[in-house]
């Protein structure tokens, strides 16, 4: 599977999830979708960008979005992290990395002076066509949001 390429459509996916869920991205159409990639739940700035995601997630559904975030943690894990931080968004369970690798966030990091391969901290903003209209990677949590959601209230005015 190639990795996606903005200004392109988005290859078909499909991804279990929190509720019992399955997500596919053909079920989707018609909305604007953000998936932010995080490495771990229940981690602080996963924590924190979550909450970020939460407390402004009126102003993206307002706005015809819906948000996911896309981890490596089993859904157990997700329900307990969902249900500990009031998320009104489902979290996707990527534990075979193939959305990770479709969306080429798999990257070597140093942690604790080891090198090991793990999530880069990525956002992705796909119109309700499939296309990938915007992407940020090597994201820092502080004001992240507020960037995407600008973004998403510009592409419902499209």
């Amino acid at each position: 599977m190639s990795s996606v390429t903005l200004g392109k459509k988005v290859p078909a996916f499909s991804a279990p999830a929190t509720g019992d869920q399955t997500i596919k991205l053909g079920d989707l159409k018609g909305s604007n979708l953000v998936l932010y990639f995080y490495p771990k739940d229940n981690t602080s700035g996963c924590t924190l960008e979550g909450q970020d995601f939460r407390d402004q997630h009126a102003k993206f559904k307002r706005g015809g979005t819906l948000v996911f975030g896309v981890s490596r943690d089993s859904l157990r894990s997700h329900e307990n992290f969902k249900t500990a931080q009031n998320f009104p968004f489902e979290l996707i369970s990527d534990e075979d990395e193939s959305l990770c690798r479709l969306f080429d966030v798999i990257k070597e990091k140093n942690m604790y002076g080891k090198k090991v391969m793990g999530i880069e901290r990525s956002t992705f903003l796909i119109d309700g066509k499939g296309v990938l209209r915007q992407e940020w990677r090597k994201v820092k949590v502080p004001g992240h949001v507020d960037e995407v959601l600008a973004a998403a209230k510009a592409l419902g005015k499209e």
